[in-house]
């Protein structure tokens, strides 16, 4: 059975005393209103990644890198390996995120070599994909989800592409406001599991959980969650309101 996951990705916010706080009002959030049977990972800017992770461990959900280097190794000033980041019990990563995409030039081929990286490591990726605005208007979204999920993970195998979390992320609604329909956001989740039926099988493509991410909020979180599948959302700025992100972890019916 797929996992119900609600991850939180709080890109470059919050000086370091107001990351801890949020993460203790997660954690008081939690223990009010618990979290069902949802898996809940936060991903911090990797400055916090330790704190983060000790509040983390001892109550009960995960902390994920926003990036990793494609490198094992060397002289790579300012970047993250997979290998450190699993030596600090790190256990995801964020992975083609349309940001790093788009302003730092990151290419398929970079993508899945960081793919390969944090496998080899024994972490989770958190791969994204998604269509800016002129190729959902063109017409061409199922063509650029295609390319970019065959790309970055087809030449896994079955074994390796099980283990990956893939984030549909359509660009035209990340941090606009402006959100995929549930029709919309159950089309391209139901084609996303309909190339990975075609390529690896049913068997492997019911074992992934493909979240939906894109101004996911507390308000519209039940309904997009409710599609068959969307198995939960990558969740930007309301993660960095603790009473909104733990209502997304509790949005499943």
């Amino acid at each position: 059975m797929r996992k119900k996951i609600v991850a939180g990705n709080w890109k470059m916010n919050k000086e370091f005393q107001d990351a801890e706080d949020l993460m203790f009002e997660i954690v008081d959030e939690l223990t009010e209103k618990g979290s069902g049977d949802t898996e809940i990972i936060i991903c911090p800017p990797a400055v916090y990644l330790e704190m983060s992770s000790d509040i983390a461990a001892e109550n009960g959900f995960m902390v994920g890198a926003q990036n990793l280097s494609q490198f094992d190794s060397g002289a790579y000033t300012g970047e993250i390996s997979a290998s450190m980041l699993h030596s600090m019990g790190i256990t995801h990563s964020i992975l083609g995120h349309s940001e790093r995409r788009t302003y730092f030039g990151e290419t398929d081929k970079v993508i899945a070599d960081k793919v390969d990286q944090a496998l080899k490591h024994g972490m989770t990726p958190i791969y994204c994909c998604g269509e800016v605005l002129a190729e959902r208007q063109a017409e061409r979204h199922f063509d650029v989800v295609r390319n970019q999920v065959s790309e970055a993970l087809f030449h896994l195998g079955k074994e390796a592409v099980s283990q990956c979390i893939i984030a549909y992320e359509p660009v035209w609604a990340i941090g606009t406001g402006v959100t995929a329909s549930s029709a919309q956001a159950q089309e391209m989740h139901a084609f996303i599991r309909s190339l990975l039926t075609e390529k690896y099988g049913m068997e492997v493509s019911e074992e992934i959980s493909i979240l939906y991410g894109g101004s996911c909020n507390a308000k519209n979180a039940a309904e997009l969650f409710a599609n068959k599948d969307v198995d939960g959302g990558l969740i930007g700025g309301a993660a960095l309101k603790a009473a909104d992100f733990v209502a997304i972890v509790n949005s499943f019916q």
